[in-house]
């Protein structure tokens, strides 16, 4: 039977991490620059940056060229300011769209809003979103509403990265929870998000088996797989095509491609590819063997 492989209609590196490796190659070109941790989470895309000359490096105590390079993930004003202080050129390469949350949070905090963010705690972005901030409370679902002080009014954003049916849920189970008190959510989900996710779930309905390629600590990606995983597929996050085992696949006959938005097109490209060895290799050992049987002679 022959088994079928399918895209989603959206998967993929994002404008703002194009944008953010396309700058940092350029700016390494100028001089020695260091990036203050991983610019985006993908390990392929960091080992070529790496090659390249460019260092990375967590600890701003530790940092040793004129240049320094903020994430994709974006960062806290403060750390920004204490990277400064100790003499270096900053560069950032923060996504607009992270930038637009930032300025959302704020603007609540200026209303009046005690801040609830629902995101990853001790995620890169999370952190920038709420270091310059005073009081805050991260939330990962709705289980940790009793972490969140009693206030009159909340202001709610999230991580760009977040499944945004997961996030509108959160807010309408925390209005019911805090029925007392005004609750006001700010979208900050990013629309290349969005529309993965959209991609996702369609691909998950189609499809038995679905492959969700990023790196490990992408976030994004591993939403992708626990989405497609509930809407009943077989899902796997893999890094790339070294990761795909074969026994996956015995009983598919409809296998998906997604990814997260770090990972580049080519390491898409490459999966699909050992893909199709390994789908042409099962069809042919579940191909009906030919067997020749000699007529009688006549006569």
């Amino acid at each position: 039977m022959k088994i079928q492989i399918k895209r989603a209609q959206n998967y993929g590196m994002c404008f703002g991490v194009r944008d953010a490796i396309d700058l940092a190659r350029e700016e390494s070109k100028n001089g020695p620059m260091t990036i203050l941790g991983d610019l985006v989470h993908n390990e392929s895309v960091m080992s070529d940056l790496k090659d390249s000359g460019v260092e990375v490096e967590r600890n701003i105590g530790s940092l040793k060229t004129g240049k320094v390079m903020i994430t994709a993930h974006g960062a806290s004003e403060k750390r920004i300011e204490m990277v400064k202080a100790r003499g270096h050129e900053v560069i950032e390469a923060t996504c607009p769209l992270v930038k637009h949350a930032h300025r959302s949070i704020y603007k609540l905090v200026d209303q009046g809003y005690y801040p609830v963010i629902i995101g990853k705690r001790g995620h890169v972005e999370v952190t920038g979103l709420t270091e310059d901030l005073e009081h805050f409370t991260i939330i990962e679902g709705y289980e940790e509403f009793p972490l969140i002080p009693q206030r009159e009014k909340y202001g709610v954003a999230s991580q760009t990265t977040q499944p945004i049916t997961k996030v509108r849920d959160i807010v309408e189970k925390m209005s019911t929870y805090f029925q007392e008190s005004e609750v006001k959510f700010v979208d900050t989900v990013c629309r290349p998000t969005k529309d993965r996710q959209q991609a996702a779930e369609k691909l998950a309905i189609e499809c038995d088996t679905v492959l969700c390629v990023g790196g490990k600590d992408s976030n994004n990606t591993r939403q992708l797989k626990e989405k497609s995983q509930l809407l009943g597929a077989r899902a796997y996050h893999i890094q790339g095509p070294q990761d795909i085992q074969r026994e996956w696949f015995k009983t598919s006959r409809t296998i998906g491609i997604t990814a997260g938005t770090s990972t580049p097109m080519e390491i898409v490209d490459a999966v699909e590819h050992r893909l199709e060895q390994i789908v042409h290799q099962l069809e042919v050992v579940e191909s009906p063997l030919s067997i020749s049987i000699p007529l009688p002679a006549l006569g």
